[in-house]
């Protein structure tokens, strides 16, 4: 930006505005292929407790799968959301790289394998998306086919914000925590504290479901909003806390800043995206929703904070 030129109103200190409304076929065809490149990091790389294995991780460039190990080698795929590429690159120096573009579905599907075959890497996944309503296999979704590269440019920035807020908000915490990660299910960032206790056990759970909440956890994640299975839509992007088991008491719990309140719909803390980037620090403000959501779950969980929180 140029001395004495004026901001865009849509952006906020690098926190730029994205309505829901505004790039919803984007988002959905780009859920479909983070999904996609997912599923290739879920069958490759070993498993994890949380499922930690399978999630995605913001860069300087976009997304990542990280390293997955391959016969003796090593491969990445990245979202570049700045040249507006996948590029799929290989420890041994061979790698492929496909435009993100307007394409179905189906035809990415097609072309990253392909990719991934032409590299030497053979890898098989089922072929269809979860966590979303309706959902159509990979190879037979020639329905969702948009790419703006504005809007992935904008969810990029707002991502690479809230990643640095998450890390920060991550080092204040001296017990287990998950890494700061985008899980492409949901399609959220998200970041875990976990109290060291075992959670009670949730028999009738899905496999997924029971290995996620095995334990005490206090979860905070950004959302760009949409369809949530069972709950309705949510029409703005948010950020969310939950605390599982969820204490008693915990609805009604003071918490900050003022935007902040509990979601009966969702079961959830959520504060909205834009009073975070409108207000005169987006990052205080995400900062006073994290730590009050998790000093009110952690209190009335009963968790050892004497043990668990870093001492300045």
């Amino acid at each position: 930006m140029t001395s004495g030129s004026t901001p865009s109103p849509d952006v906020s200190d690098g926190w730029p505005s994205l309505p829901l409304a505004s790039w919803q076929d984007t988002y959905a065809t780009l859920h479909m292929w983070t999904q996609i490149v997912g599923k290739v990091r879920m069958a490759l790389t070993p498993k994890q407790n949380h499922w930690w294995h399978v999630t995605l991780y913001v860069t300087a460039r976009g997304l990542t799968t990280s390293p997955i190990p391959y016969e003796g080698r090593a491969f990445e795929i990245v979202f570049d959301f700045i040249d507006h590429v996948l590029v799929v690159s290989c420890s041994d120096g061979t790698a492929r790289r496909l435009p993100l573009v307007p394409r179905t579905v189906a035809d990415f599907y097609r072309d990253l394998m392909a990719a991934l075959e032409g590299l030497g890497i053979a890898v098989k996944i089922w072929p269809v998306p979860v966590e979303v309503p309706n959902p159509i296999r990979f190879t037979d979704d020639r329905v969702h086919a948009s790419y703006d590269p504005a809007s992935a440019g904008r969810l990029f920035q707002i991502l690479v914000q809230t990643n640095a807020v998450f890390q920060e908000f991550r080092g204040r915490f001296a017990g287990k925590c998950s890494p700061v990660h985008f899980f492409w299910g949901a399609f959220d960032l998200a970041v875990t504290r976990f109290s060291g206790r075992p959670a009670p056990p949730r028999p009738d759970a899905d496999p997924v479901t029971r290995e996620a909440y095995s334990h005490e956890v206090i979860s905070h994640g950004f959302w760009p909003g949409g369809v949530w299975p069972g709950a309705g839509t949510i029409e703005a992007p948010v950020y969310y806390s939950y605390t599982v088991p969820e204490p008693p008491g915990l609805r009604q719990a003071p918490i900050g800043p003022p935007a902040a309140s509990y979601s009966a719909q969702l079961s959830e803390f959520l504060l909205p995206y834009d009073d975070v980037r409108r207000a005169p620090s987006p990052r205080q403000a995400l900062l006073d929703f994290l730590q009050s959501t998790y000093e009110a779950g952690a209190e009335l969980a009963g968790w050892d904070r004497s043990a668990l929180d870093r001492q300045a």
